[in-house]
């Protein structure tokens, strides 16, 4: 069997779809296992080519595959300890970055600027498995799972430094609402309060929070039939990307070079602040970088990915 380790969430996944494909096509044969959090199930069968789902959650407990492993594949991260995990199941041969403390001397060096998807490909053509990043588009979800059309709007974040201020998403919503968007609000249960506060700022019901409501297939289905999202730098972002669903993404202290849309994608535009010199930040209200993003800043962009959308369906047709 190949086993691929990426135990991370649903961005982590979506960036490493590339990479997960090339190993499908590189060994048709084998069986190929996936070792990632059992709840990232559906996303999982959207990719595709993955035969097998090894739940796991973090490094902290082993990985135990069921029969000989020929290959793992560490796309998780540089090591030590996520090499030592694959290690502990015996593979013949692991395809890793190279580390000292592994030890694991046979592989590239690792490049902390460098865009994730692009971060993976490098690695496996490293072995001499060719990867194509652009290879990104994902499965589309079954029909009926969500409403087509809706803009998304994700405010929430598990980084609170990549919130963009609930205040200027509830007056996004108000804006996109009077431009006949039908706007809902989407976020983890734990973030309800959080997004059910943007929708009574914005003047939203009850029924535009699906923070909490929507399970991960019912989210992928939500995004891929969507007019547009916008977001922060989360996952759903990266559905986004991964459906061509026309998208503006808010960066914070982390660039859009090392987790953006691919330049390529006219549907998608990522903002960003943070190259500008800011102090430092002590944790305490919105990041800097965020703040500076105003909202005009992000209605000019949705004009922009909109046009692009006129475009691309005046040529089609």
């Amino acid at each position: 069997m190949i086993l691929a380790l990426r135990a991370l969430g649903v961005g982590d996944l979506a960036t490493a779809v590339p990479a997960v494909r090339a190993l499908r096509a590189a060994y048709p044969d084998q069986q190929l296992v996936l070792a990632a959090p059992a709840w990232l199930g559906p996303l999982v069968e959207l990719v595709g080519g993955v035969d097998r789902l090894l739940p796991t959650d973090g490094l902290d407990r082993p990985v135990r595959p069921t029969g000989r492993v020929a290959l793992a594949v560490n796309l998780h991260g540089r090591g030590p300890r996520s090499h030592r995990l694959l290690a502990a199941a015996r593979p013949d041969r692991l395809i890793a970055f190279a580390n000292a403390e592994a030890p694991h001397a046979d592989g590239p060096r690792w490049d902390d600027d460098e865009h994730e998807v692009s971060r993976w490909c490098r690695l496996l053509r490293e072995y001499d498995i060719p990867a194509d990043p652009t290879n990104l588009d994902l499965r589309r979800p079954g029909p009926g799972l969500a409403a087509g059309g809706v803009t998304v709007l994700h405010p929430g974040s598990k980084e609170s430094a990549k919130r963009w201020p609930a205040a200027r998403y509830a007056a996004l919503a108000r804006e996109l609402t009077g431009r006949g968007h039908r706007v809902v609000l989407t976020g983890s249960a734990s973030e309800r309060d959080l997004v059910a506060g943007v929708a009574d700022r914005a003047g939203l019901p009850a029924a535009a929070v699906l923070a909490g409501r929507t399970d991960l297939a019912q989210l992928a289905a939500l995004i891929a039939g969507a007019r547009l999202v916008v977001s922060g730098d989360t996952g759903v972002a990266h559905l986004a990307t991964g459906y061509r669903t026309p998208s503006v993404v808010l960066f914070g202290p982390v660039p859009p070079a090392r987790w953006g849309p691919p330049p390529e994608r006219r549907r998608h535009r990522a903002l960003w602040a943070g190259a500008r010199a800011w102090p430092e930040w002590d944790g305490v209200g919105d990041h800097p970088t965020m703040v500076a993003l105003g909202v005009d800043e992000v209605l000019a962009a949705v004009d922009e990915v909109e046009r692009v959308v006129r475009v691309d369906r005046a040529v089609a047709a």
